[in-house]
């Protein structure tokens, strides 16, 4: 960056030059040429002195710690801590893998690992529980369901094992056995099942099908190798049943391969359109993506989906659709990830996962959020605001703008649910009730004519109020933290009858306020049940039954 802003300088003065004679004109350029050429290599000076100044600093504190230190050196641990915190002080995508957690790395680029497909449910001290088999997985195809219970895998009790390490004996090398004693959750049989391992790839698409006569729908949710292949193969089956308009979800996407996401923009767009554009400080990042394909359809009208967890590749798709006036973008403000990430191979077979780009829809915006470059004398970042945010335009003129992620062309609230909900969730009660729902009983027929019933809702109202959790709501948090601040400032004795008639007005049993939010709770229920007993596809159906979001897009009157 330092040389380009040399060049573009001398670049000015040269232009100025012209209005002088030949001769002045000859030395001028001349001069400047020995200014620009002295320029860069004192630059490259300075940045190699640097580097081989703490490159040898670094080295002598390890030699005197190794040498002096009170204990014994934990070389690896304090090496890697300090790798991670000088990768931390750059961005969050900048991440040094070691040669043991390359699995965890595929995990991450391609959404695969070697095992049965399952996930688990483990408490201390119990066996574990099959909680939800991946259809077509081999737990899936050797019978297990919702609810067996994993005595022993390869004849090592399960009931010793955290859950980590029941799960890491699950898994392993694709074509490899592993055996578990299963007790059966139907008969209470108990059984020794070889399973075989494979290679399992969570899907990108998670859901294609027709919302109504004429409306297809397509849930994205990566950008793994070869998606692109795959959302045309569905694009082109809904097209067969009479699909007039798509829309393609990419709310919670949160990115991955720019290459498919440059060949997923190629389906809708004519051969040659410029797609994304790279700049870093590399000369060879430098780059202009354009597809290279010939489209399926330049015409059906496009609704792409956005949220605050649409990122990076994601944004590629989204900005490039909407810059060249190819969709309507609805939902809410995406991530605004705009950096390009690139993997580097390092000694002792680790790589590094590092940021060598920023990319620029055809517009020319980068919708980069955050500042990393330029942090506060904490350290700390913050978002660009919108005030210091640039115009662009579209290709018919319409203004869009940089940084910020990418703002949809028709804002769409999203559901917000009660702090209730949230703490049902993530303190797994939800889960767990659903589990014990599983274990206990068994649903048939068509996921479609499935609905969760008021007299089940009474049994998850007894189970969830017997359970440890925070059911507070927010003004009574707000609340309890307003106490303890007039508690700091002396005040709270002197407003002791007012706050304690305010907090009997907030009182509120756990039992009643489950009851209160009935309608908030019974979707997250039946979603989940739908998953345990007619799989993944059938919990993403029954939660489209319930998105608002979704709903009110599908009757917004579009742009194009």
């Amino acid at each position: 960056m330092q040389r380009y802003k040399i060049f573009i300088f001398l670049h000015k003065q040269y232009e100025h030059q012209k209005m002088m004679n030949k001769k002045g004109t000859i030395v001028a350029a001349g001069i400047a040429a020995l200014i620009f050429l002295s320029a860069i290599s004192s630059s490259a000076q300075s940045k190699d002195f640097k580097l081989g100044k703490w490159t040898e600093i670094h080295n002598s504190i390890i030699r005197e710690l190794n040498k002096s230190y009170v204990d014994s050196l934990p070389v690896d641990r304090i090496m890697r801590a300090g790798v991670d915190a000088m990768l931390e002080a750059l961005d969050p995508y900048t991440i040094y893998i070691p040669e043991e957690e390359n699995e965890d790395l595929q995990m991450m680029l391609s959404k695969t690992y070697g095992g049965i497909g399952a996930i688990i449910h483990k408490k201390k001290d119990e066996n574990v529980i099959i909680n939800e088999p991946y259809f077509g997985s081999p737990a899936y195809k050797n019978g297990l369901q919702c609810g067996d219970e994993i005595l022993e895998i390869d004849s090592v009790p399960t009931k010793g094992l955290e859950t980590k390490e029941s799960s890491d004996r699950m898994k392993g090398k694709p074509g490899t056995t592993v055996v578990f004693k299963v007790k059966k959750v139907r008969s209470n049989d108990t059984l020794d099942i070889p399973i075989i391992r494979e290679r399992i790839h969570f899907p990108d698409i998670e859901y294609a099908g027709m919302l109504d006569d004429t409306t297809g729908y397509i849930l994205q949710s990566g950008f793994t190798e070869n998606v692109s292949g795959e959302l045309k193969e569905e694009f082109m089956k809904l097209k067969s049943l009479g699909m007039k308009r798509l829309v393609l979800d990419l709310r919670g996407n949160g990115g991955g391969l720019m290459s498919e996401a440059i060949n997923i923009v190629s389906l809708f767009v004519p051969k040659g359109s410029l797609v994304v554009s790279s700049k870093g400080n590399d000369e060879r990042s430098l780059k202009e993506f354009r597809t290279v394909s010939e489209p399926v359809d330049t015409l059906i009208p496009l609704i792409v989906m956005i949220d605050s967890g649409s990122a990076s590749s994601s944004e590629i798709v989204t900005g490039a659709l909407q810059d060249l006036d190819r969709a309507t973008v609805m939902g809410k403000r995406s991530y605004g990830k705009g950096l390009v990430q690139s993997i580097r191979p390092l000694p002792y077979n680790g790589q590094m996962k590092i940021t060598t780009a920023k990319y620029y829809t055809p517009s020319g915006r980068c919708v980069q959020a955050i500042d990393y470059a330029h942090r506060s004398e904490d350290g700390s970042v913050g978002h660009i605001p919108d005030s210091l945010t640039k115009e662009f335009h579209t290709r018919s003129g319409r203004i869009v703008r940089d940084g910020g992620g990418i703002t949809p062309d028709i804002e769409i609230e999203a559901p917000s649910y009660s702090r209730l909900v949230y703490s049902l969730v993530m303190n797994g009660i939800i889960d767990q009730y659903v589990l014990e729902f599983a274990r206990k009983r068994e649903l048939t027929g068509n996921v479609d004519d499935f609905h969760y019933s008021d007299e089940d809702f009474e049994e998850f109202v007894n189970f969830a109020k017997t359970q440890e959790f925070d059911y507070r709501s927010s003004a009574r948090t707000l609340f309890d933290q307003m106490k303890k601040e007039l508690e700091k400032d002396g005040l709270a004795e002197s407003m002791r009858e007012e706050l304690s008639a305010l907090e009997k007005a907030m009182q509120m049993d756990k039992e009643r306020f489950i009851r209160l939010k009935k309608d908030e709770i019974i979707p997250f229920i039946e979603e989940e049940l739908a998953t345990r007993f007619w799989y993944q596809e059938a919990g993403i159906r029954v939660r489209l039954r319930y998105d608002k979001q979704l709903e009110k897009a599908l009757k917004t009157p579009m742009l194009f």
